[in-house]
């Protein structure tokens, strides 16, 4: 299994010093089955009066920091260190009796994923292009559904990066057949819940395994979906580079929708003038394989 480091740097500059609100970070990948973190640093420049560590109700990790003093930079230095397993998806993993769609989750996986299953938003055009992947009955087989949707948005939707805040409209994004990784994939959790299938948002790291450059510039913040499908339980889709399964990928929030996931945010207080940029690094590196 890889071991994967993680350095993620966000600066703040402002023209004069100003003072500082809370800010509140999801920079910690989350520990799952697939996915462990070793180690954990977080640094602050300045530091923070008081910091605080808790978890959401998705399970999350997430950190609130307070300042007590003025300054012209703010610096958030995130440095992880994983054990990652990849795994991918068969067909012969998922339950019999739910490896034709449609099907129906247990009763106790309908109550626990109520909100991943509830469609996000009445969209026929959506509904219409997520049932394309249906036979004329109705019905399709599972494996089949989930990674030709993958595969499809790759294949004809356009990637692009899109710095204005928020996420575009599903049906926005299927009208222009292109957006940013955030887009893409709240475009198929729409298209998934439509169908009454369990998804949910997905943010966290994208490891690039041919990047040879040991500066802080390789790796990306990164976006894609998960579904609940019988056997194998939540199980990763990226519509932005047509994959299934973790390969590459490092989780740090599962959300229902993606304003619950963003990395960091918070406040600052003095002229809207003052503040100059926001520069963001993120670099993934995998150091060894241990077998």
């Amino acid at each position: 299994m890889p071991i994967l480091t993680i350095r993620h740097v966000t600066t703040y500059h402002y023209k004069r010093p100003v003072a500082f609100g809370e800010h509140r970070m999801m920079l910690r990948p989350r520990d799952d089955d697939d996915q462990k973190v070793l180690e954990s640093e977080l640094d602050i420049t300045p530091s923070p009066s008081h910091i605080s560590w808790t978890r959401d109700r998705f399970g999350n990790h997430v950190a609130t920091a307070r300042f007590g003093e003025s300054a012209r930079e703010l610096r958030f230095e995130s440095r992880i260190r994983l054990d990652h397993a990849p795994g991918g998806f068969r067909a012969a993993d998922i339950e019999d009796f739910a490896r034709r769609y449609p099907f129906a989750y247990a009763a106790r996986d309908r109550a626990r994923f109520a909100r991943f299953i509830a469609p996000r938003s009445a969209h026929a055009g959506v509904d219409r292009w997520a049932m394309s992947f249906l036979r004329a009955d109705g019905s399709a087989d599972t494996h089949d559904l989930l990674v030709g949707m993958t595969q499809t948005i790759k294949r004809t939707f356009k990637h692009r990066a899109r710095h204005e805040k928020g996420v575009q409209d599903p049906l926005q994004t299927l009208t222009l057949a292109s957006g940013s990784c955030r887009d893409v994939a709240v475009f198929m959790v729409a298209a998934l819940r439509s169908l009454g299938i369990a998804a949910r948002f997905v943010s966290g790291y994208l490891h690039l395994p041919n990047d040879d450059d040991d500066r802080i510039s390789g790796g990306n913040t990164h976006a894609w979906v998960q579904v609940y499908v019988p056997g194998p339980g939540w199980v990763d889709f990226d519509p932005s580079s047509g994959t299934v399964g973790n390969q590459n990928l490092v989780r740090v929030a599962v959300v229902h929708e993606p304003r619950e996931a963003i990395p960091l945010q918070g406040t600052w207080i003095g002229s809207a003038s003052d503040h100059l940029a926001m520069k963001v690094a993120v670099k993934v590196n995998a150091l060894q394989d241990v077998r």
